[in-house]
């Protein structure tokens, strides 16, 4: 079997389901794949970015997955940049290469895949977003490129919100990008056509609903970048109101996909890791239970 090794950095990742997603595909294909969790939170693992990389590479690792808060720090410590990557500002995959590294971003095509898929026919023409960090640059570039008229970016640090927005108008009409506090939430969203969380909040870690409920008005639909749980506050409030409602898995699953093709070489079957997903999601659930 040929062997691949690679793995993810990031804090606070002890949970995360990327090893037995990415493994079990590589078996599909006849690898030998070894994915690692580089978690800076846990005793004994650097917590220096580069020293990370460095230890990887000369572990022979082919690549890593990188997520928060590294995907815009790596940024500095790469040879180059694929043109999404560039256009976000972040990055989730580097790829080594020849002794170079590059870097992707797969985030925007995972959120691309699932909206596709899974929000068929919904209007786009105004869309609030919730949040403006690592994952939000993804899921702000891909509406974008994707067509919505206008998106408003709400997030709470004016910094963070306003440097996402001078990325993005490198690429695209200012006329259709917005940024805003919490404070402008409801006049938002009372003209938005469809909501998309990527701000932390739901997640276990970081349990709640990131917007006051009774902004949730008929005609929205909501889209939840997190995928644990499965059926965040936000989710629930949304069903609840009638409304349509989508969580993260899509996007986890084609975002890994998209990894795993650049790590392995080999094309992934999407159908067959969103059902193990979804077992381990199952899994983890009745876990917790």
């Amino acid at each position: 079997m040929h062997s691949c090794r690679y793995g993810l950095i990031g804090s606070g990742i002890g949970a995360s389901l990327s090893p037995a997603l990415h493994e079990a595909e590589g078996r599909q294909h006849g690898l030998d794949l070894s994915y690692s969790l580089l978690d800076v939170d846990r005793p004994g693992t650097p917590a220096e970015l580069p020293r990370l990389l460095e230890d990887a590479e000369a572990a022979g690792f082919v690549g890593l997955n990188v997520t928060h808060p590294f995907k815009q720090q790596v940024i500095e410590l790469l040879d180059r940049l694929t043109p999404p990557a560039d256009g976000i500002g972040a990055v989730n995959t580097v790829v080594f290469e020849d002794g170079r590294r590059i870097g992707h971003n797969t985030d925007a095509y995972g959120f691309t895949e699932s909206f596709r898929r899974e929000l068929v026919g919904a209007a786009t023409g105004r869309v609030v977003q919730l949040g403006a960090g690592g994952a939000g640059a993804a899921c702000a570039y891909a509406q974008l490129e994707a067509g919505v008229g206008h998106l408003t970016v709400v997030d709470p640090d004016p910094d963070r919100r306003g440097l996402l927005a001078e990325t993005l108008s490198i690429r695209f009409d200012t006329e259709r990008i917005a940024v805003a506090g919490p404070d402008e939430l409801p006049a938002a969203v009372g003209a938005a056509d469809g909501l998309v969380n990527t701000s932390p909040v739901g997640m276990r870690a970081h349990p709640g609903v990131p917007l006051p409920v009774a902004l949730l008005h008929p005609g929205l639909w909501v889209l939840d970048v997190i995928y644990m749980p499965v059926e965040t506050e936000l989710l629930s409030a949304a069903r609840a109101a009638g409304l349509r409602a989508v969580g993260g898995t899509g996007m986890c699953v084609f975002q890994a996909a998209a990894a795993f093709q650049l790590f392995t070489g080999r094309t992934p079957d999407t159908g067959r890791m969103l059902r193990h997903l979804d077992l381990l999601l199952a899994g983890r659930a009745r876990h917790a239970t």
